[in-house]
């Protein structure tokens, strides 16, 4: 093996040019002072704790700053011809300072010689490869957002409504405000790779936060505000949480109950409304952002200048289906290297984009997504108000109109069913008009797709009359491109907003691996795929069948450290050749797309030992009868297949879902002659119609079984639909199937007692 190879495979990334000539690293300036934010730091190879002289060569007068500009080349993080000559030289004996960005920051990495650790203060080896988007050289938050504050300082960064105005907040004030928390938190006693949690809805203080407390040395906890006391405990005891920041009284209750089962907790920060009650470090967001006044920038830039691209900054929480939570850990390198690749396949430009931040930030794709792609682009995040999921986010998207835009299937399903509704309700000449023009917009987008970008007679006409109107009630006209990510989305949704010319692309990914694996873009993407590998990452299929289905396994920058103080998930997860285990089953095309096909956890083999993934099955029901909200497969070690199911209802403003029934399904019925206008009714009554609607919808989706063990024995309807208050649904709408099961045994019980009867 050469020494490059040596080098790169060690994950070497020390440069020196071919006659040892010094690389004089030059020192940022703060925006927000004139002190000298980094010393040089020598970039060193993983694992070689090497020690060197460090330039103290001064920055040249006439050194400039790229100004921003709308080019993808700024997109990218700049690679000085310095540097690429010195990469043909690689040597471990002589490290020399970097420059890696138009503010010429050097970096180092701690010494690492594993890829995995569960050590909340031990570094990992990067994945790094000799060349390509896996060579770009890995940098700390605090470096992406300085580059991007020198950039685009005066450019907005946050916009919040107060009192019916908007708010904006510049990149240099975001700045400014991130490192005036870094200082208060460490004011009241942050210690180095200490957790703060953070409790509550989407603001700029949940922003200011988790990046202050990055860059003050803590480890950045998002906690969801859906969590009982004792799971907001688990999360802070976990991460040895020494500050929790929370929104209002109702989260600071969560708290107060356990905060006695909380031995490094030190202060509680309260970021909206006044202190219903005074005690003992608990503070306000004024008086928590004043507590740090007097803490010297140079002892906040001696803690920056020590981070490390390949230490923890992050925590994310898995939603803990089966189980406790495991806390996610995420270095520098694996937010900054994502964040910067992921965009760099999408077509944004710097500096010019809008988006909502509405999705829980506690998930790793609202955190990607909102707070560390935005850094890097200079994008505009506006925050949706708290009850965006329940119905504001409507309004919302009409005021700002964002230019890309991030959905979970469920929210992509209630746009569909509510413009069903509107749709059910328009004359027959709108409605034959409207379902002409959904034709062409589906012939349309399936030629995109396929390549052959064929404009289908009538487009225009059908743009004008329909598309465009609909876009823009939507609050999408603006919109580049559409993503929809952490579960699995229907074929019927995505082809609903095909027809309508509003592309839905799909994500996949996990907390593991920082967010995105595999990404669609509007010019390359398959429905019902999940899109191909994200560059410098790789795919590998294990242990396929005989049709090409195997676990699905990552490999990239964006695999994650391991699990908090758990050593024993973390090799469950990361194989001894470093892979990532996702334990979901997939297959490429012949064009490298890749399509999820089931879990391997979620497969129910049946007591006759068949392998049935259940998401196929139920979503083709929930296709065949709209009345249906949700539809669960039962069978696992069971003689035959059957199915929980629920219909769509009324939500209440809390999230709750009610006994009415929705207007689509209230149109389904009065179509079909039935009068009840509750869930209840149509149990009560065992209901006739619907009965034999659902049964007949059941019949059809049999005939296409592939066998007869994948065939659907016997159904019932719930008297309520699944929920994330009522613990059926995780966080991000996910079915928690094993807690189902546990909540309707008897029902279940009932169903096979029957059939032995």
């Amino acid at each position: 093996m050469s020494v490059q190879e040596d080098s790169v495979k060690s994950n070497g990334v020390t440069f020196v040019d071919s006659n040892n000539e010094s690389i004089p690293a030059q020192k940022a300036k703060t925006p927000s002072n004139s002190t000298d934010l980094n010393t040089p730091l020598t970039l060193i190879p993983n694992g070689e704790a090497t020690t060197a002289e460090l330039s103290t060569e001064s920055p040249s007068e006439n050194h400039e700053t790229h100004p921003s500009s709308n080019t993808e080349a700024h997109a990218k993080i700049a690679r000085s011809p310095e540097l690429d000559r010195a990469a043909k030289g690689l040597s471990l004996e002589e490290p020399k300072a970097v420059p890696l960005s138009t503010a010429n920051l050097a970096t180092t990495l701690a010494p690492a010689d594993q890829l995995w650790s569960s050590s909340r203060d031990k570094a990992v080896r990067l994945r790094m490869e000799g060349s390509g988007p896996a060579s770009e050289t890995p940098i700390t938050i605090h470096q992406m957002f300085l580059e991007t504050v020198e950039k685009s300082s005066d450019h907005p960064a946050l916009a919040v409504k107060v009192e019916g105005q908007w708010v904006i907040t510049t990149w240099r004030q975001y700045y400014e405000q991130c490192r005036a928390a870094a200082k208060s938190f460490l004011k009241l006693g942050l210690e180095r790779y200490r957790g703060v949690g953070i409790l509550g809805f989407n603001s700029p203080e949940w922003f200011i936060a988790d990046v202050g407390c990055i860059l003050a040395g803590g480890l950045a906890t998002g906690i969801y505000t859906t969590n009982s006391p004792e799971a907001c405990q688990y999360v802070a005891a976990n991460c040895e949480a020494n500050i929790l920041v929370v929104e209002n009284q109702k989260q600071l209750d969560k708290i107060l109950q356990v905060k006695d089962q909380l031995p490094h907790l030190k202060a509680i920060v309260q970021y909206k409304g006044e202190l219903q009650q005074r005690a003992p470090n608990l503070y306000t967001w004024a008086e928590f952002m004043k507590a740090g006044e007097d803490v010297p920038d140079e002892q906040l830039n001696a803690i920056i200048d020590s981070l490390r691209a390949n230490d923890c900054c992050t925590l994310i929480y898995t939603s803990g289906t089966t189980g406790n939570p495991k806390g996610v850990m995420l270095s520098h390198d694996n937010l900054t290297w994502t964040a910067h690749t992921a965009l760099n396949m999408v077509n944004i430009t710097y500096a010019e984009e809008v988006v909502i931040s509405y999705l829980p930030l506690s998930h790793v794709a609202a955190q990607m997504f909102d707070i560390w792609m935005c850094i890097k682009y200079a994008l505009t995040t506006y925050f949706a108000e708290p009850d965006a999921l329940k119905g504001s986010l409507a309004n919302t998207l009409r005021e700002v109109r964002p230019t890309c835009f991030l959905g979970v299937p469920r929210v992509w399903e209630k746009m569909q069913e509510k413009m069903k509704a509107t749709g059910a309700k328009a004359s027959p000449m709108r409605k034959r008009v409207a379902d002409w023009a959904k034709s062409i917009g589906l012939q349309y987008n399936n030629s995109i797709m396929t390549g052959e970008n064929v404009v289908p007679w009538g487009f225009m006409l059908a743009n004008n009359l329909v598309f465009k109107k609909v876009r823009a009630a939507l609050g999408l006209d603006r919109c580049k491109i559409c993503f929809t990510g952490a579960a699995p989305i229907t074929k019927d949704t995505l082809e609903y907003f095909m027809s309508l010319n509003i592309p839905v692309m799909e994500l996949y990914g996990m907390s593991e691996s920082s967010g995105p694996h595999t990404i669609s873009m509007n010019n390359q993407y398959r429905i019902t795929s999940c899109g191909k590998v994200m560059l410098g990452c790789k795919t590998k299929l294990d242990n396929p069948d005989a049709e090409g289905n195997g676990e699905v396994c990552f490999w990239g920058r964006h695999i994650f450290m391991g699990y908090l103080n758990a050593p024993d998930k973390t090799s469950e997860a990361i194989d001894q050749d470093g892979w990532l285990h996702s334990g979901d089953l997939g297959r490429h095309d012949q064009h490298d797309f890749l399509y999820i096909t089931g879990r391997i956890k979620e497969l129910i083999i049946t007591a006759g030992g068949e392998n049935i993934p259940p998401v196929p099955i139920e979503d083709a029901l929930k296709s065949e009868v709209p009345i249906i909200s949700n539809a669960m497969l039962i069978g696992d070690k069971l003689k035959f297949l059957s199915m929980l199911l629920t219909l769509k209802c009324v939500v209440d403003d809390n999230g709750e879902p009610t006994d009415e029934l929705s207007p689509e399904a209230l149109e389904f019925c009065q179509r079909n002659g039935v009068t009840a206008t509750k869930v209840s009714e149509i149990i009560a009554n065992k209901e006739p119609v619907i009965y034999k609607a659902i049964q007949e919808g059941l019949e059809r989706v049999n005939a296409r079984a592939t066998s007869n063990a994948q065939k659907v024995q016997k159904w019932v309807i719930l008297e309520r639909d699944f929920s994330v208050t009522g613990g059926e649904l995780g966080p991000t709408m996910k079915l928690r199937r094993p807690i189902v099961v546990k909540m309707y045994q008897d029902k279940i019980n009932e169903m096979y007692a029957v059939a032995k009867q």
